[in-house]
């Protein structure tokens, strides 16, 4: 019975095979853009990506094209191949900018690039076009049912960039005075501007306690003239930490930090 349940499947596919490859090499668009809405159905994305992928410059301007062109990235979309869908659904959207479509082509063209986002150490290229479509999204459909979905995507992705500058800053920290160059400026501008960009991430006491680290470090290692007045921008910065983190996970180093700066301030 098993083998005969085997040999049942293994001609089922033969067959499967065989339909498609006839398919793939007809000449009737028609057909073919019919099999490949039939393969979707089936969620045999693969087919349907080569199948539309054949004909959607020749339905470009017919009945079908609109919808062929949209298949063709939500194809794409569904076979988790995020970077091709987001191009499919862009081309759409600016081909046909009244289509049927036009709502789901600009979500999910937002959201492939989303799904498509690198870990925050990689270029973030991808962050970027991401964050720049679910916008536009958004403001040609601010009620839309997705709407919620867009932003909280934006929200991770900005997260995301945030936190690609907290480790662009904390390299400039580990850095130190390495090449007589001052890094530990460089890791507190770092942190600073991003605070400014983005002033309600996740990220935030990271970046906030950076800043004190570094500016400390680089009193440690001013010249005397400019000793003085760098631990009083440590005090300074360890209140600004305080205000924003009075129960911080970093509080107790912060106090640290905090008692240092004042033990050369009060004696100079």
């Amino acid at each position: 019975m098993k083998k005969l349940i085997y040999i049942l499947s293994l001609s089922f596919i033969f067959i499967s095979c065989s339909e498609y490859n006839k398919i793939l090499k007809s000449k009737d668009y028609e057909k073919k853009y019919e099999y490949a809405k039939k393969y979707y159905d089936e969620k045999k994305y693969s087919r349907t990506t080569t199948l539309l992928g054949d004909i959607v410059t020749l339905m470009k301007g017919t009945p079908r094209g609109e919808e062929c062109l949209f298949l063709l990235g939500k194809s794409h979309y569904m076979n988790q191949e995020y970077a091709a869908a987001s191009q499919y659904f862009r081309t759409y959207y600016r081909n046909y900018p009244r289509g049927e479509f036009n709502e789901l082509a600009r979500f999910y063209c937002g959201y492939g690039y989303y799904l498509d986002s690198p870990e925050a150490r990689l270029d973030q290229s991808t962050t970027y076009q991401a964050i720049d479509e679910l916008q536009s999204f958004l403001e040609y459909y601010p009620k839309s049912i997705y709407a919620d979905s867009a932003q909280q995507a934006i929200f991770e992705l900005q997260d995301k960039l945030v936190e690609k500058e907290l480790y662009n800053a904390q390299l400039y920290y580990n850095l130190g005075n390495y090449l007589m160059a001052n890094h530990y400026e460089s890791a507190a501008i770092t942190a600073q501007n991003a605070l400014k960009d983005y002033p309600y991430s996740k990220y935030k006491e990271e970046l906030q306690f950076l800043i004190l680290k570094a500016k400390y470090e680089e009193a440690v290692h001013s010249i005397e003239e400019r000793r003085l007045e760098r631990y009083r921008d440590v005090v300074d910065e360890y209140y600004t930490y305080l205000a924003e983190f009075p129960e911080g996970k970093y509080a107790k180093e912060a106090k640290n930090i905090l008692l240092m700066a004042e033990k050369y301030t009060k004696n100079n």
